[in-house]
């Protein structure tokens, strides 16, 4: 399944937007799926927990994915 998730400012952390996007319920289990390899960044295993994400990439944990957009009038956030 694939979602959109409208980044404010120039980037967000991937930390916070697996949170954020209700990938998972706390930033610690946010830091166990990035420790555990298990989250994508533009199909890459990405193994930084403070990523700094931007909108048109892609995260992946299982079989969720999201899109970052810019926020805008389009996609408020």
């Amino acid at each position: 399944m694939t979602s959109q998730f409208a980044v404010r400012g120039d980037y967000i952390q991937l930390d916070q937007l697996l949170k954020a996007a209700g990938l998972v319920a706390t930033g610690g289990e946010a830091h166990a799926a990035v420790e555990a390899g298990v989250v994508r960044v533009d199909g890459r295993v990405e193994s930084r927990k403070r990523a700094k994400l931007r909108a048109g990439q892609r995260v992946t944990v299982g079989g969720e994915t999201v899109r970052l957009v810019q926020a805008g009038p389009d996609h408020p956030a």
